[in-house]
């Protein structure tokens, strides 16, 4: 597909970009989508107003944060302790600011506000793809666009069945389970080379180190590290 000249296409261009970018996302809504019932069964089991747990996932719109918002909240935490907590753990999306700001720079203010409300972990990565599929910046805002769409309803529309649904399903099962699988099923497919290999040995590492740092900083110093490493050996190392 030609995508050197968006701007003066038409809408066309932008919809097959935006219909690329959602075609990117769908293989993460297989993890996305159980990951978002599980969060939505959550939500229904604790002692939380319904409405709170139901506006959990478009305001938070990270999984770890919103995980961690709704178990506070089940445990009558202060609210500013609520709030410290998902902002720590969503400090990690600091970095994936920083990777899009190069490409997101002239863009309106409201299209970057609605960019970065959906700026997490698949977002990020499909966004990134996008980007360096065309010299012209409109592709990888349209892909971004899609992707971003795509996700945002898979995620609230798993998070609503399972809020719906969540209260009257058996108390034994051990959906939390889910979230780790995901995690693994999509960190495995993509320890491709030796310089990913060295930064995520790290990341792990770090991880259960600082698992028990204060505010859930762990996960921020274990991105930290294996970035780092990633940036130090990436030359040269494939």
């Amino acid at each position: 597909m030609d995508t050197s000249s968006l701007r003066t296409q038409g809408r066309s261009p932008a919809l097959r970009a935006a219909r690329d970018g959602a075609r990117a996302m769908a293989p993460w809504l297989l993890g996305i989508a159980p990951l978002g019932f599980v969060i939505g069964v959550t939500t229904a089991r604790a002692d939380i107003p319904a409405l709170a747990g139901w506006l959990a996932g478009p305001l938070v719109f990270s999984a770890s944060a919103q995980a961690v918002t709704i178990e506070l909240l089940d445990r009558h935490a202060a609210v500013l302790v609520v709030i410290a907590a998902g902002l720590a753990v969503n400090l990690r999306l600091l970095l994936y600011s920083a990777a899009m700001a190069r490409y997101w720079q002239g863009r309106p203010a409201w299209w970057i506000a609605l960019a970065a409300s959906t700026l997490v972990d698949p977002s990020a990565a499909v966004a990134l793809d996008g980007y360096q599929r065309s010299d012209d910046p409109e592709y990888g805002h349209a892909h971004y666009a899609g992707a971003a769409a795509t996700l945002a309803l898979a995620w609230l529309a798993s998070i609503a069945l399972g809020a719906t649904v969540g209260a009257a399903l058996p108390g034994g099962l051990q959906l939390e389970l889910v979230i780790p699988l995901y995690l693994v099923g999509q960190l495995v497919r993509r320890v491709d080379d030796a310089t990913t290999r060295r930064a995520v040995t790290v990341t792990v590492v770090l991880a259960l180190v600082s698992a028990a740092a204060p505010l859930h900083l762990g996960t921020v110093i274990a991105i930290a590290g294996g970035t780092f490493v990633a940036i130090l050996t990436g030359d040269g190392s494939r």
